[in-house]
Order: structure tokens, then sequence, then C-alpha cells
């Protein structure tokens, strides 16, 4: 599977979105890393409506959150429950994604979930031995919650607002990386149609979400960011 490189909007930069900037100078061919070669991918789920546009209205939220590493994510809708790692940058400038399959990493770069900006994380559709942690994500609807449990005991519950699949040659970083004003998580994996010439999908699906509701948590919590662990 594929995943872009994410890079700065034209506006104040915060420190996660000065290093994204540097990516710029990534040449396009140098954004992809994916199933490799010789796996083989299997078909994604069957998706029951039209990819929706995402919302263009400022949602109404509550205080974005201080920045805590999130450690697991649940999606009731379609049963998913799974730990997070963190996820930085390879040696060559391209996003790292998960090593396992079955759990969905996140960016550890850009804000955290709740922060003000756009959280991102990511996961496999599947891989040549069956289904990955992302591999329903496509059936999700507006108004479907994501909760983020964070290591400093709260909470951050989202809303979807769309599903949008795209080419993977027209991926919008911007929009996926960028910020819009608000707290939102973006998922991100693969989709479409499976190549089985370049053993890859060629398009990426992402939710877009805002969040709507933060429940405290009984730790103490850290301002500090945490360094970003290499998988």
């Amino acid at each position: 599977m594929s995943w872009p490189a994410p890079f700065a909007t034209r506006q104040r930069f915060s420190p996660w979105w000065l290093v994204a900037a540097a990516l710029l100078l990534v040449g396009a061919g140098s954004l992809a890393l994916g199933l490799r070669n010789s796996e083989r991918g299997l078909p994604g789920p069957v998706m029951p409506h039209a990819a929706a546009h995402v919302s263009r209205a400022t949602p109404t939220q509550p205080p974005a959150a201080i920045r805590s590493v999130p450690v697991s994510l649940h999606i009731p809708a379609i049963g998913l429950s799974t730990p997070l790692s963190t996820l930085g940058l390879n040696p060559d400038g391209t996003v790292e994604v998960p090593t396992s399959y079955q759990q969905a990493g996140w960016f550890g770069l850009g804000p955290s979930p709740g922060q003000s900006g756009s959280a991102v994380m990511l996961g496999h559709v599947d891989s040549h031995s069956g289904p990955g942690v992302f591999f329903q994500l496509r059936t999700l609807t507006g108004g479907d919650k994501v909760a983020v449990d964070l290591a400093d005991g709260s909470t951050a519950t989202f809303t979807v607002i769309g599903v949008v699949t795209y080419a993977k040659e027209h991926f919008p970083a911007k929009q996926v990386y960028g910020s819009h004003g608000y707290s939102a998580l973006q998922l991100v994996t693969c989709g479409g149609v499976f190549d089985s010439q370049t053993g890859g999908y060629l398009s990426n699906v992402v939710v877009y979400t805002a969040l709507v509701s933060l429940t405290p948590g009984t730790q103490t919590p850290s301002v500090a960011e945490r360094p970003v662990a290499k998988l």
C-alpha cells in the first residue's frame, strides 16, 4: 500500500509542519511505500454507497486537547478495536507504514487526536494472508463514531463527515494532512482496483472525521512531545 508524505500549507507552521514542509523536496516518485510485489492483495470490501464528499462546514467542537499519544482506536460500526503504533518517516522521507497488518498506526509528526489540526492514522486493507485492520474502513458512513484512547487517560470521540476514494496519483496530501481550523482525524488505507502486476491497489480510501467530544482522563497529562518511535 502507498502513503504519500504530508506537506505544509502556506500558513503559520507548527513544529510538525516544519518537518512536513521539507518533504516537498522529495520527488513524487519517491513518496510511495507499498505491498511487496511478492505479496498478493485481496479485493477490498464492497462499498454499499457512493463515496461521500467531505463536509465543508466548520464543525462545532469542544476545546482542543493538549498533546497526548494515542494508544488505541475503536470504531463500533465495523467492530474495530486496535492498539496503535507511532509512525514517523523512513530515511528516504516517505511515511512509515505499520509493520503489522492487524494494527493501525498514528503519524506521530502531526497533531495527536483531539488537538487542533489533522491527526492521521494509517492501516493496511489486507495482505496475502487475509483482511487487514482497515479492511472495512470504506463501509463507514456519515455520523459513525470513531473513538481514540490517549495516553493521558482521556478519550477523543470523532464523527465521520466524509468517505472518499482517490486515485493514488491524485492523492490530496494537503487536504488529508493539513489544518482546516478544527480538530480532525483522517483514517487512510488502500482501496479500489488491485493491480496484480504491481502488487498494489490503485487508489486510497480516506475517512474524514471531526472531534465531537473529549472525555478527560484521570492521569496528569504531559505537554511534552513524545519522540517518534521507529518501527
